[in-house]
């Protein structure tokens, strides 16, 4: 049966991921002056201004406004022409008690450091892999952050000449029994100085980004490419376009393949479990089918504000699991702290590396602590696997 998937991705100079590297940049800055910082930054971004806004309760404040005037320019913006604003006050308090006392520890009265810290927030959050590429994502996931990169790094290096920050690339794959078969469609717009000509920026796009990004899986003579095709992208970036905080949540995460419990990540500290909840579902999953124990997983982690322990616990194989769901979920309740300060300490969540996530998705890349697999091997041998 043939199904076709979509995946999108955009450069750091568009104006949404432009506000997430602001808001995770602030983040970082508040990390490395206080581990325990509760930071949840928004940004909004539109011609002529950027405003911050949130709670940052923290031990060292950051100049936050020259943290986003600093973003700006490395990605390749003005910061001189546009007015940046503020409005942060500190973590409501009402919150910041179910965070420091959870539920268990004032009501049942459960004691050990591990037990003291609530969930940040409600919600629910999704981790995702398979077994089709080797950052065990979808491969149009891949694809189109592979595009975007290269884009990005052309125009950086000027090999292609003329480039702009805003971009964006989608892919569609055409996949047959589970099985990505062939690249259906290839999208790319990209901002470009008044003088670039369309007929040489598409000459170039062809042979200097997709000649490479898409060498896992090259267009054939029926493979649909679009290079601009609305025409024309020289009024871009914030001049275009409003940018906000957590509007990419797709090019975050799996694209189409995987549900998206909905919250974002970025600017936020681990404390809010739509972040590091996230990650350690990402976590489990991954490990899950790196052990074998299915060549596709989703893991989905519910949590109330205040309490330690998810409310729920599911895991789903699509039919390729090699024992049964039931028994993962035990496996992930033998082998992972699922309470915040077991997600944090597991994970390593208070370094100061959160703008590294901000652009090109938060997974794939083993450099992040919630990408290793050292945990294949025990829930192999736990599962019963030779």
């Amino acid at each position: 049966m043939k199904r076709f998937y979509t995946a999108e991705s955009v450069t750091e100079g568009h104006p949404d991921k432009l506000c997430d590297l602001i808001a995770d940049s602030i983040l970082d800055e508040c990390l490395k002056g206080d581990p325990e910082a509760r930071v949840a930054c928004e940004v909004l971004a539109t011609k002529g201004t950027v405003l911050l806004a949130g709670e940052i309760t923290s031990k060292y404040e950051p100049d936050v406004l020259a943290v986003a005037e600093d973003v700006v320019e490395k990605v390749g913006y003005q910061a001189g022409e546009i007015l940046f604003d503020a409005l942060i006050h500190q973590q409501s308090p009402d919150i910041a008690q179910g965070v420091q006392n959870s539920m268990e520890s004032r009501k049942q009265h459960v004691a050990g450091e591990e037990w003291k810290m609530g969930a940040g927030d409600q919600g629910v959050m999704t981790g995702y892999a398979c077994s089709e590429t080797k950052q065990f994502l979808p491969l149009p996931v891949v694809l189109a952050h592979r595009i975007v990169r290269e884009l990005s790094a052309c125009r950086i290096s000027e090999y292609i000449r003329g480039l702009l920050p805003d971009g964006k690339a989608q892919i569609t794959v055409e996949y047959e029994d589970g099985k990505p078969v062939r690249l259906d469609t290839v999208i790319v717009s990209c901002q470009h100085a008044e003088e670039k000509s369309q007929k040489d920026l598409e000459r170039e796009i062809r042979q200097k980004v997709l000649r490479l990004a898409l060498r896992l899986l090259p267009p054939d003579e029926d493979t649909r490419i679009l290079i601009n095709p609305s025409g024309k992208f020289v009024v871009g970036g914030l001049d275009a376009d409003t940018g906000l905080t957590g509007r990419k949540l797709m090019v975050d995460c799996y694209g189409s393949i995987a549900p998206h419990g909905g919250g974002a990540f970025s600017g936020k500290d681990a404390t809010k479990v739509d972040r590091s909840g996230a990650y350690m579902a990402r976590y489990i999953a991954k490990n899950m089918v790196a052990a074998g124990l299915a060549e596709k997983c989703l893991v989905s982690l519910a949590y109330a504000i205040g309490v330690a322990e998810p409310t729920s616990i599911m895991v789903e194989t699509f039919g390729t699991g090699k024992v049964s769901n039931e028994v993962l979920v035990k496996l992930v309740r033998e082998f992972f702290d699922l309470r915040p300060y077991g997600l944090i300490k597991m994970l390593n969540l208070i370094q100061p590396i959160y703008r590294q996530t901000a652009a090109y998705g938060h997974f794939g890349r083993e450099q992040f602590p919630w990408e290793k697999v050292d945990r294949a091997e025990e829930l192999r041998a736990a599962a019963g696997l030779k």
